[in-house]
């Protein structure tokens, strides 16, 4: 009886500290039921993501995506991880072809096997190449953030679009759904073999094939 009473006062104490519209909503149950995070399977999905987005995984234990009043938000957030993801597959792409098979023509200044070495070599002799390619990056960068604000405005266009599809592959949207997925998959990837790249470059001043293969 005893062990009883104790659970029962122990019980309508919780009670009492429970916000009565939690308890009468079933805010508390809901909470409990929610969806688990795919990735995460121990925290709950991030209310704004959903399975529709290229690349979802349910991936946001700080979220980042709920953030609201700061000016960015989960469109603008999409758009830069899009962004990201191409630039870096094409600068670890670049990176390695570069120290494989040699510099273009034209930059014969940059010999250095680690690419982070023959940046300041072209910069030391060449600097208007890397002038023209910063103005050349300002341009695009204004003509896709125009592009973007013009779509987000209208409502007519997906973060990362910009209706370059030579190959038509937006005809066919279950296609369309798993290139997206691999793109960001994939740059993804990138983003940690180009910060790789960069780190290991500018710590030991050799190239990331010298790197690999030296190291086997």
């Amino acid at each position: 009886m005893k062990v009883a009473a104790a659970l029962t006062f122990l019980l309508g104490s919780a009670s009492a500290f429970t916000p009565s519209h939690l308890l009468s909503k079933g805010l508390i149950r809901t909470h409990l039921n929610a969806e688990k995070s795919p990735s995460l399977p121990f925290m709950n999905k991030p209310p704004l993501l959903d399975a529709s987005m290229p690349g979802y995984k349910g991936f946001d234990p700080l979220g980042l995506s709920n953030i609201e009043g700061v000016g960015i938000d989960l469109y603008w957030l999409r758009e830069a991880e899009i962004k990201h993801c191409r630039v870096a597959m094409l600068a670890t792409a670049g990176i390695l072809f570069v120290e494989a098979f040699g510099t273009a023509p034209g930059c014969e200044a940059a010999t250095a096997k680690c690419q982070m070495d023959s940046f300041w070599q072209l910069w030391n002799t060449s600097p208007q190449y890397i002038v023209f390619g910063l103005i050349m990056v300002g341009l695009i960068e204004m003509i896709s953030g125009i592009a973007t604000t013009t779509g987000r405005e209208n409502g007519i266009r997906e973060p990362g679009v910009f209706g370059f599809d030579p190959m038509k592959f937006a005809s066919d949207p279950a296609k369309m759904k798993t290139l997206g997925d691999k793109e960001i998959e994939n740059g993804r990837l990138a983003m940690w073999a180009a910060a790789g790249l960069l780190l290991q470059g500018c710590s030991t001043h050799q190239g990331g094939l010298e790197n690999w293969l030296g190291s086997s």
